[in-house]
């Protein structure tokens, strides 16, 4: 009797059909805990996206998603991953595109209007620059907003605090005023520093009796 093909046979053909098709373009691709994976240069992803979705044996006609990941240790800080889906194949891809601070990742709006709303969100979360896209600019945040929120070395407090003000009639903007420059968490409630110990801190809290009594 014939064994049905596993998916992760189908997973791998197309994992060496793309490194075959795209040498050039594609870094690395291989099959991580049943997920198909690969690495692009920044400046082929419109390439690759593109043959993904049009190619016979790959058909990711679908863009789920584009997100991005900080690793402030590396020299290219940000990467920028998109998730694919073929309906025909039942079958995802994801791309990883490294970039640095300064460096812009082309826009996929042109092959994928659903990449604009996307695209903008990691601009504002991570401040990484799409060339080509038609209206970047913020999504989630607010357009006064300073910095990126999701970046490693923002501050969990913000820069800026928002508050209505009942005499200008109006929201304004001020500096985060911290009273302490080092709060006290206690992972119960952080902001108002209640000292509570958690289960198993009583005996580090209390100091030994002299005499071991």
């Amino acid at each position: 009797m014939t064994q049905p093909a596993s998916p992760l046979d189908g997973l791998s053909q197309t994992c060496a059909h793309l490194r075959q098709a795209l040498p050039e373009d594609v870094i690395s691709a291989e099959i991580v805990r049943g997920e198909l994976i690969a690495t692009v240069k920044r400046t082929s992803i419109v390439t690759a996206v593109t043959f993904l979705r049009d190619d016979a044996v790959c058909q990711f006609t679908q863009l789920i998603d584009i997100c991005g990941v900080d690793y402030p240790e590396r020299a290219e800080r940000f990467e920028v991953v998109y998730h694919m889906l073929s309906m025909k194949k039942n079958a995802r891809i994801r791309l990883k595109v490294a970039v640095g601070e300064d460096t812009p990742v082309p826009s996929l709006t042109g092959i994928f209007p659903s990449a604009d709303w996307l695209e903008r969100e990691v601009w504002d979360m991570y401040g990484v620059y799409f060339s080509g896209h038609p209206d970047l600019r913020r999504i989630l945040t607010d357009y006064g907003f300073e910095g990126h929120p999701l970046r490693k070395d923002f501050p969990l407090t913000g820069y800026v605090e928002v508050r209505y003000d009942e005499d200008q009639k109006r929201v304004i903007y001020e500096p985060v005023k911290l009273t302490q420059d080092f709060r006290s968490f206690d992972f119960l409630s952080p902001w108002e520093g209640i000292q509570r110990l958690l289960p198993g801190d009583e005996k580090a809290a209390v100091p030994p009796k002299p005499g071991g009594a």
